[in-house]
């Protein structure tokens, strides 16, 4: 008897299989998936502006150079 109160109270889904789950958290690993994807892209998005600003100023820097050693 106490082992059948046991089952009871610790899994009451296993004893019910027809009773529905309260809350469905179905779709949520898709959900914040994408979040992640859309904040690493994001990320990746604003690393790219900053290098190619780096890389422009430091070009124009290396001409300017180039051009004074050249006279």
């Amino acid at each position: 008897m106490a082992t059948i109160v046991l089952l009871v109270h610790c899994c009451p889904d296993a004893l019910l299989p027809h009773r529905m789950p309260r809350r469905s958290e179905r779709g949520e690993g898709v959900i914040s998936a994408a979040i992640a994807v859309l904040i690493i892209a994001s990320l990746g998005a604003l690393m790219w502006v900053g290098f190619k600003t780096l890389w422009e100023s430091a070009e124009q820097t290396t001409n300017a150079e180039i051009a004074k050693i050249g006279k």
